[in-house]
């Protein structure tokens, strides 16, 4: 495990603090692990694996649910074997294979997740990725990003996790990521900044998956409701459909009054390393190159 210097910890304390403060406001719901019974072969999945230099940490358990994990599902959309789906509004990514079959994962979205839709291509996939804030952020929060400027190595405790697939648009960076993570917690929840992140598992199958120049869809709020049907966030910060809510709840959901309290991160969606992966990933303004326009 790559050891840190006494002043990037500190640094990495204060984006971990930033996170926090993010997520601060309203009611807070605990969103640790409960005691969940999983069939073996799907708890076999998320066992801790080795990887190079690192071992992976097993997913607790408690984590891992029909919405999280991975599983083959049939595929009723119009796109072709081999293409990367992200439904940021259902939050499930698609690995779409032969005969209307795909590996549907859950993923993590956050406010970035949303802010691009349509086709892009991968152009670019890297392992362990290296963690940069960029000259912008570094200028705005010079207390917290200066000691990391030149970037922080790829590791366990580095927010972007195991892999990251690099969404290209006209040859061009789009600054939309599809990566793992250090806090499998927010696995199947919304959370402050970032932009597609999976349990570090689950995305070195992807990332095995994927060959460079693999198209991508990133489904629109129409697209992800005609194709997913309509969802709604429940009281444990998790998709479900609304069908399965009774027509009561479902007439309150729709005149806004939702029949539960917001769900809000509290210190149970933090990381037990010391970075932070929820103000750290700032999506488009963490990457592991330069960006291509200031």
């Amino acid at each position: 495990m790559i050891l840190l210097n006494t002043r990037t910890r500190l640094a990495a304390a204060a984006i971990s603090l930033l996170a926090l403060a993010a997520c601060g406001g309203g009611p807070v719901n605990d969103a640790a692990p409960r005691p969940n019974s999983v069939p073996p072969e799907v708890a076999a999945r998320y066992q801790a694996m080795p990887d190079g230099e690192y071992t992976i940490p097993a997913v607790d358990t408690g984590y891992l649910n029909d919405a999280t994990v991975r599983k083959e599902v049939a595929y009723n959309g119009p796109d072709s074997p081999g293409t990367i789906v992200v439904d940021p509004y259902a939050r499930v990514l698609y690995h779409v294979e032969e005969g209307g079959r795909a590996t549907r994962y859950g993923i993590a979205v956050g406010r970035e997740g949303k802010g691009f839709s349509g086709a892009a291509v991968i152009n670019r996939k890297a392992e362990w990725p290296r963690w940069t804030p960029t000259a912008n952020m570094v200028r705005s929060e010079p207390e917290v990003y200066g000691p990391v400027a030149g970037g922080l190595p790829g590791g366990l405790e580095n927010p972007l996790g195991a892999r990251a697939l690099y969404l290209y648009r006209g040859g061009r960076d789009t600054y939309y990521r599809i990566h793992g993570t250090n806090n499998a917690s927010t696995i199947g929840r919304a959370t402050s900044a970032g932009c597609i992140r999976l349990y570090n598992q689950d995305i070195v199958d992807l990332f095995a998956a994927t060959e460079l120049g693999s198209p991508v869809k990133v489904r629109t709020p129409d697209e992800s409701m005609a194709l997913e049907g309509e969802m709604v966030e429940g009281p444990d910060g998790l998709m479900i459909p609304m069908a399965s809510l009774s027509p009561e709840v479902q007439n309150q959901i729709r005149m806004g009054q939702t029949p539960w309290p917001a769900f809000f991160a509290g210190s149970s969606i933090s990381p037990t390393n010391s970075i932070g992966s929820e103000a750290a990933l700032q999506a488009h303004s963490i990457n592991d190159q330069a960006p291509l326009t200031n």
